[in-house]
């Protein structure tokens, strides 16, 4: 089974990305920050990263930055999950080594089409999505 890291500092997105995602078949961690991930991170990497970018502590994107330079740190699949929707934004976090990017609010449909994107899953069928 998968891993994905769901890093938010809201307990409801977390909860509405756990459910999600353990529908999609993945094992699920959480953290409420970057720090909490990136310690997560040092211990075992997960497959997938679902991210904020607007956390306390330390945000989506500097955990990224620290993710992709830790060994092995450039093999998780990283969607931020954001509300932050300007094109710099986006760019920013592509730049940085974000695989794909999502809009809050999300639903199942929108985050099994990105991790069937960045070859995390495969194609749903109809009566599964």
């Amino acid at each position: 089974m998968k891993t994905c890291l769901v890093v938010d500092d809201s307990s409801v997105v977390r909860k509405i990305a756990r459910r999600i995602l353990e529908e999609l078949a993945f094992s699920v961690i959480e953290a409420e920050d970057g720090e909490q991930a990136l310690e997560l991170c040092t211990k075992s990497l997960p497959d997938a990263i679902l991210l904020d970018w607007n956390m306390p502590v330390m945000d989506g994107y500097d955990f990224l930055g620290r993710l992709r330079r830790l060994p092995g740190g450039e093999g998780p699949k990283v969607v931020f999950c954001t509300t932050e929707n300007d094109i710099d934004h986006i760019s920013r976090a592509l730049n940085a080594g974000a695989n794909e990017y999502i809009m809050k609010p999300f639903d199942k449909e929108i985050v099994a089409a990105k991790f069937q994107e960045v070859g995390l899953i495969q194609a749903l069928s109809a009566e599964s999505a």
